[in-house]
């Protein structure tokens, strides 16, 4: 007899278990259809900061010719 009461509790609690998992997808599923993707959510996203001006050269000046100032030997010399 406690062998049938333990299957019907185990049972009932895998239907419960169903009915949950059931319900949490049905849920999210609304929740991503009412969502509208590529419009910025209020509040998030990027803050517009002010920008700052920088000289079109650095403080020394463009490079003198024949040198490359974008290139390095990598530390080797």
């Amino acid at each position: 007899m406690e062998t049938i009461i333990t299957v019907a509790v185990v049972l009932a609690v895998i239907a419960m278990g169903i009915f949950l998992i059931h319900q949490l997808n049905a849920q999210h599923d609304a929740r991503i259809a009412s969502f509208h993707y590529g419009e910025a959510m209020q509040g998030l996203g990027r803050r517009r900061r002010p920008r700052r001006r920088r000289p079109a050269t650095g403080p020394a000046g463009p490079p003198e010719a024949g040198t490359h100032g974008d290139q390095h030997d990598g530390g080797r010399g």
